[in-house]
């Protein structure tokens, strides 16, 4: 499982080194990660072949064709990208996908089981309290 919060640095070439604990064969992402833009969130999703499964199986619980697969089709494989790591386990993430999340140099890597999100580090502190109340009322049962 993806877990944990780890403050990185971007470099100028877009490099991001990932936390060791993630680059396991437990979490499918030893050689490398899928990565993608979020489809609710101004951020970036990754994980190894799990995630990847867990999409593939959703979209392919669709009718074939229909506008809802077809939108999850275009929003997950056509904004896909497999990144793999250099030899100090960074990968280096594309500029459109940067730009697209509004990623600066500071990130935040943000571990959620079977994937973790790539955030801008000023994004992530401004949605943070939000983040924590709805989890409060999600497991106090008051949530929808």
């Amino acid at each position: 499982m993806f877990l944990g919060t780890y403050e990185k640095q971007l470099d100028g070439k877009r490099r991001l080194l990932i936390p060791q604990e993630f680059r396991t064969a437990d979490n499918g992402a030893e050689h490398g990660v899928f990565c993608f833009l979020s489809m609710k969130d101004d951020c970036l999703e990754a994980g190894g072949d799990p995630l990847m499964t867990d999409y593939v199986d959703r979209i392919e619980s669709l009718p074939f064709g229909s506008e809802d697969r077809t939108a999850l089709e275009e929003a997950f494989y056509a904004g896909q990208r497999p990144l793999s790591y250099d030899g100090g386990g960074r990968i280096t993430l594309p500029e459109s996908l940067c730009e697209e999340a509004g990623l600066t140099d500071e990130v935040v890597i943000l571990g959620m089981g079977r994937r973790f999100r790539i955030w801008d580090k000023a994004k992530w502190e401004a949605r943070k309290p939000g983040s924590r109340k709805r989890a409060g009322v999600v497991m106090s049962g008051e949530g929808a």
